[in-house]
């Protein structure tokens, strides 16, 4: 069992890659390049500040995001270590709407580079699901959008995400100028941003007690890191740059935990200097032609249980919080991405410790295909909770 385990850490850990031959500068992780734009800054007093604070605040053009006014918000939050850290989320107010409820959508965010992150990827073209983003503002309700995997884009760091997602939502009702202090607040998001939202809905009781919590919709789930790791294997896959980037991102969050730069041989440590700033295109177009199996140095993460008890500790399958917000989730059955499994024992779990869960499978094999298929009852289920209807369980 545990040799399995291992397997699967080297597959989803240890990825590495074809490139050229060059001398590799060291085995540190590997940050990306940080926004030259002060506002993304650390305050030297940020240690002082309370989870959730408002560190400063800024109006923003909105582009092509008709009818909206547009602002960034800085605030304090904290990372997987427990130590204080620098997030921002954008927000995006419907004109001409008194008084309007609020969304954090937590967008797809399969990347490295802080320009990947939606506070730059709304602006720029990187953003994947900004179409689906902005249905929120269709209906009249403001959105918040937070950069949830922090100032060092750890991508795979979910329970990160999760708090960051909670701490953007009370920074936002912090904000006098934008008047939410009193709006009903829902948590969405598909895929990593499903993770994101499933996270913050489970720590909320715990890690944020005081913010309320109207509903909690997420599909898409990777509930499963070990899984899915499992499911690589060594050789060529499509997704291959978006394991090497969670890889990355891992590291990124918790580096003395996971050396996984230690274990790349030069080929694959050109490769993570290669992507330090990619985001998701970039990645899948690079990773296209490569595997797991090319090019490691060692294997030794192999025989790492730190590796193993990580990636445990960021999947929502072994993670024992509930959440005690309406909760909806959406999975595709057949998925062979994310996987039913594991979001269905986390669904079967929810409704034996008594959570208001509403848990709707879809009988489709294809990620992005779900998204598409359930949002529309997803959204029509954050209408409900908005309104004050009973709230429904399929438990």
């Amino acid at each position: 069992m545990f040799r399995a385990a291992a397997k699967s850490l080297i597959l989803a850990l240890c990825v590495v890659s074809m490139g050229l031959l060059v001398t590799p500068a060291n085995a540190n992780p590997l940050y990306p390049t940080p926004d030259p734009d002060p506002f993304f800054q650390e305050p030297g007093d940020l240690a002082d500040r309370a989870p959730g604070d408002v560190i400063r605040v800024k109006r923003i053009d909105t582009g092509f995001y008709v009818g909206t006014d547009g602002w960034q918000v800085a605030f304090r939050s904290t990372n997987s270590a427990n130590k204080p850290i620098l997030a921002v989320t954008t927000v995006l107010m419907p004109q001409g709407v008194k008084n309007p409820p609020l969304v954090s959508y937590q967008a797809l965010i399969n990347s490295l580079g802080t320009q990947c992150s939606p506070s730059r990827s709304l602006f720029n073209g990187e953003l994947q699901d900004s179409v689906g983003a902005m249905l929120p503002i269709g209906r009249g309700w403001a959105i918040s959008m937070p950069d949830y995997l922090g100032p060092t884009v750890a991508y795979g760091a979910a329970r990160l995400g999760g708090m960051v997602t909670l701490d953007s939502v009370k920074a936002v009702q912090k904000v006098t100028e934008l008047g939410l202090s009193q709006a009903p607040v829902v948590l969405a998001g598909y895929s990593g941003g499903g993770m994101a939202t499933a996270w913050a809905g489970a720590l909320q009781p715990t890690y944020a007690p005081d913010l309320k919590l109207a509903a909690v919709v997420a599909g898409g789930i990777p509930a499963d890191l070990r899984e899915m790791a499992l499911a690589l294997g060594f050789d060529p896959h499509p997704g291959f740059g978006l394991a090497f980037a969670a890889a990355m991102g891992l590291e990124r969050e918790y580096p003395n935990r996971l050396p996984i730069s230690d274990q790349l041989n030069e080929n694959g440590l050109w490769f993570r200097d290669f992507t330090k700033d990619a985001c998701r295109r970039f990645l899948l177009f690079h990773g296209i032609t490569r595997n797991a199996e090319q090019l490691a140095a060692s294997k030794d993460l192999m025989n790492s249980p730190e590796a193993h008890t990580v990636l445990r500790e960021n999947s929502l399958r072994y993670d024992d919080h509930l959440p005690t917000a309406p909760t909806f989730f959406w999975q595709g059955r057949y998925d062979t991405m994310t996987f039913f499994g594991p979001v269905e024992e986390v669904a079967q779990r929810y409704c034996r410790g008594g959570v208001p869960l509403t848990f709707r499978p879809y009988e489709i094999a294809e990620h992005l295909t779900t998204a598409v298929a359930g949002f529309p009852e997803a959204w029509t289920y954050v209408e409900a909770r908005f309104r004050g209807d009973p709230v429904t369980t399929t438990c």
